[in-house]
């Protein structure tokens, strides 16, 4: 029942016992780097368990994609068998029998970080695979934007990456989830220069207060924010005081793994189970019930992500 808490096995690099929140339903990661995790079956297993039935993965072309292309169907399979294996251990009302992997899509693009690599080619690349069948339907482009935190690429590369991607998103009528880092007025008047593109534009990882957010729901009713760990965090009540001006309808939850693990976990190995850990610290924040925080934003997740094939 919500409220109730839930063991979960040890997770890769830890060997803590992990104790997850039970939202009473279920739930999506919209921002997860599958292709990054130690054990990338066993992370969609748990994540079942934990009651996360959506996994949005990040496929970055000039990081090996193939991880992801050629691994994906066997991760699903291993984690099929694994949770079928295991049904008569799985109780409760969020892990009942026939429990089964989420729902991974697919999400390419190419990281600002990468931005020095995006050539006509790499453009080209992008298109082609957005088109291909996978394992798992491709809903979205990203991850894309600019990071002028780090600056791995020259500002001008990051400029035109975000612009291009920004328009290979229009052409195929996929939404974007965007990157931003040190570079939110920038990347706000790119997208008011370029446009939204009418499937949506996902803020990952929102770490900025109420105003920034404002700013970016007033673009378009298709901008939604998107709230992973760092809204857990001790001294980042700012990223809390945005989520009284995001309506329900307009939030996203993620993980952004392996990175930015929630409280009580920060500095672990992320996973998507841990979705629920961010589910309720918002609920909390908000005064409201954690399942209506995880069915709002799982239904959020399912629109704007549709499994509907980008159009050639």
């Amino acid at each position: 029942m919500p409220g109730s808490r839930d063991r979960i096995p040890t997770f890769p690099g830890s060997g803590k016992t992990v104790v997850l929140p039970r939202l009473g339903a279920p739930t999506a990661d919209t921002h997860a780097h599958l292709d990054m995790l130690a054990d990338p079956a066993g992370a969609l297993v748990r994540a079942a368990r934990a009651g996360v039935t959506m996994v949005c993965t990040i496929v970055d072309l000039t990081e090996e994609p193939e991880v992801t292309f050629d691994g994906l169907a066997g991760w699903l399979a291993e984690a099929g068998g694994i949770l079928g294996a295991s049904e008569g251990d799985t109780v409760g009302a969020e892990n009942p029998a026939g429990l089964v992997p989420p729902d991974v899509r697919l999400i390419l693009g190419v990281h600002p970080h990468n931005a020095s690599a995006y050539d006509a080619a790499m453009h080209g690349s992008l298109r082609t695979a957005a088109l291909t069948a996978h394992a798992a339907p491709v809903v979205g482009l990203g991850e894309l934007g600019l990071d002028f935190h780090y600056d791995h690429s020259p500002r001008d590369a990051q400029r035109d990456a975000f612009r291009r991607q920004l328009s290979l998103a229009h052409e195929l009528g996929l939404p974007v989830t965007v990157h931003l880092r040190d570079g939110h007025d920038e990347g706000l008047a790119t997208l008011q220069e370029c446009g939204v593109p009418e499937a949506g534009c996902i803020i990952h990882c929102f770490t900025e207060g109420p105003r920034t957010a404002e700013r970016f729901l007033t673009l378009s009713d298709a901008v939604y924010i998107s709230f992973a760990g760092p809204v857990t965090f001790s001294k980042a009540q700012q990223i809390r005081d945005a989520l009284h001006v995001v309506p329900l309808d307009r939030m996203l939850l993620e993980t952004d793994s392996p990175f930015l693990a929630p409280a009580p976990y920060r500095g672990e190995p992320n996973e998507p189970a841990f979705t629920v850990l961010n589910a309720a610290r918002v609920a909390e924040v908000l005064g409201l019930e954690p399942a209506t925080v995880a069915a709002r934003c799982l239904e959020n997740a399912r629109r704007v992500f549709a499994s509907g094939e980008p159009r050639p």
